[in-house]
């Protein structure tokens, strides 16, 4: 028996690899001088072993985890 894990946007929309998402808040990046702005386009997700995170590449930050409950589906 496989627990395949379902990841949701914080709409409760289900998300898959590849998908595009948008930031639905301002969110300072760790490490680094950059701010993404709510209503930001991040394409071609990845998701993770954890329901609340996904990777992806932003502007010039690659290879970033974002927390699911600033995600809203685009």
């Amino acid at each position: 028996m496989t627990d395949e894990i379902v990841v949701k946007d914080s709409n409760g929309t289900v998300l898959g690899d590849g998908d595009s998402v948008t930031l639905i808040k301002d969110l300072k990046v760790k490490g680094t001088p950059v701010t993404l702005k709510r209503g930001t386009l991040v394409k071609n997700i990845r998701l993770t072993d954890d329901a609340d995170e996904i990777e992806c590449n932003v502007e010039k930050v690659r290879g970033l985890v974002l927390r699911t409950e600033f995600l809203k589906k685009a």
